[in-house]
């Protein structure tokens, strides 16, 4: 077998750190998973980390949307990869790869949480292109970062002509303000938060909403979060109907844009 390609993250993970990004795919692509051709679409949760808990977790939760789904957890680290292997069951299979994918069949959907971090900005794009190559057609990668609990988190959606979507989600005790989550932003962003770049000028529009909306938090900081959200939204293009957008969506603590609206090339 050819080396991984890759390197081993620190593996950090935990139980339920990943449910915020696991809700919003099972809503938004459910219907890709679902339609999969044979019934049997096949998911890959890339760099799964040091246990298998949040792979366990994704499998379940697709399962509930599209039966049939197949996950591979996917990990560089053999150790990590021996420790998981007791888990598995019929659905459900470890293997040890990076992002070559070592997988039977292009993927449906790849998840990739907290796998790019230690990379740099050019790295990025260019493992962005790798993954979204070995995707099915139509398929999707949704790749992010995460805090330590899995409070605050920033994905991309991405198929193969490049990013469509990025999202941030938080709960609503777990930031001052939504700039807050600039830390989260995935590679290909998080440097480019300065003057005269679109994800600045978004996170400063976004701090400007919440606190024009500070006095809907007398009613709680979900209704705060509405009431930002609908005064960034006569600006920026926000999404205001399912499965992207729209309040059943942004009472969760979500926020979802059109890549273009950040793109910073």
């Amino acid at each position: 077998m050819a080396k991984p390609v890759g390197t081993i993250t620190r593996g950090t993970t935990g139980h339920n750190r990943l449910r915020r990004c696991d809700r919003w795919i099972a809503a938004v692509h459910g219907p890709l998973l679902r339609g999969a051709a044979g019934g049997r679409p096949l998911v890959v949760d890339l760099g799964y980390g040091a246990s298998h808990t949040t792979t366990l977790e994704l499998f379940t939760r697709l399962r509930r949307v599209a039966p049939g789904v197949e996950v591979v957890g996917v990990e560089i680290d053999p150790a990590r990869v021996a420790l998981a292997k007791p888990y598995e069951r019929e659905g459900l299979s470890f293997r040890l790869g990076g992002f070559e994918l070592p997988v039977p069949r292009p993927p449906a959907l790849v998840r990739a949480f907290n796998v790019l971090r230690q990379y740099g900005e050019d790295e990025a794009w260019h493992y962005w292109d790798v993954l979204t190559g070995r995707l099915a057609p139509d398929g999707v990668l949704v790749e992010g970062t995460c805090s330590e609990n899995g409070r605050r988190a920033v994905w991309v959606g991405l198929t193969a002509g490049g990013p469509r979507t990025i999202t941030i989600a938080a709960r609503f005790d777990a930031f001052e303000r939504p700039s807050d989550l600039a830390d989260r932003l995935p590679k290909t962003l998080i440097h480019r938060n300065v003057p005269g770049e679109r994800i600045h000028a978004f996170l400063n529009d976004f701090d400007r909403a919440w606190a024009v909306s500070a006095p809907y938090g007398a009613h709680g900081q979900r209704q705060r979060w509405l009431a930002a959200v609908g005064v960034l939204a006569e600006s920026w293009p926000v999404p205001t109907h399912p499965p992207l957008g729209g309040p059943g969506r942004w009472r969760l603590g979500e926020l979802t844009l059109p890549w273009t609206a950040v793109d910073p090339r």
